[in-house]
């Protein structure tokens, strides 16, 4: 049986783990998707990243604290931990994904 998966409590999240791993184009990727998405499985969110790579970027996701994973059978699925991040930092998710909105309004390659 595979090992428990590590996530932080509210308390547990730190800023500066969630601004690094917001710095990364494609953990930012996987946050937009999933501000629009209710859950989804890892692989359908980078199917076009190696296994080794997909898998460092969950790690940094869950162990700041930004997302959530579960197991089901072979797949995890993953979540936005969108009220934990609002009670936590509020205001922080809201900026960064409107942000983003802005840049590609503007013509900007934000991932």
């Amino acid at each position: 049986m595979p090992a428990a998966l590590f996530h932080p409590t509210r308390e547990q999240m730190h800023l500066e783990h969630v601004l690094e791993a917001l710095a990364n184009p494609m953990r930012l990727r996987v946050v937009r998707t999933l501000a629009e998405e209710a859950e989804s499985t890892c692989g359908a969110i980078l199917p076009d990243v190696s296994k080794s790579t997909a898998s460092h970027h969950w790690r940094v996701l869950r162990e700041s604290g930004l997302v959530h994973q579960r197991r089901e059978g072979r797949h995890l699925h993953m979540r936005l931990r969108r009220e934990d991040l609002d009670r936590r930092f509020p205001g922080l998710l809201d900026s960064v994904l409107k942000s983003l909105e802005q840049q590609e309004r503007d013509g900007s390659d934000a991932s």
